[in-house]
């Protein structure tokens, strides 16, 4: 009967953290400042200008070896 008890117990506690760390993540909302903004702008530009582009899963697919190699 004790076992039932501290398990039930540490669901609880297990409920109420994670209660607690779910409104803490939407109560708490995080705004870029002016320089953070600036910085993700250039950083942004300079991916362009290098000729980044993202990739797709089948653009990953076609650019790696997906089959292995020979070893001779």
């Amino acid at each position: 009967m004790t076992t039932i008890i501290g398990i039930g117990a540490f669901v609880a506690l297990a409920l109420v953290g994670w209660a607690i760390c779910e409104l803490k993540d939407k109560g708490l909302a995080y705004t870029y400042n002016d320089e953070e903004t600036a910085a993700l702008n250039q950083a942004q530009q300079q991916l362009k200008d290098n000729g980044y582009s993202e990739q797709d899963i089948s653009d990953v697919i076609r650019n790696i070896s997906t089959k292995g190699y020979k070893a001779c």
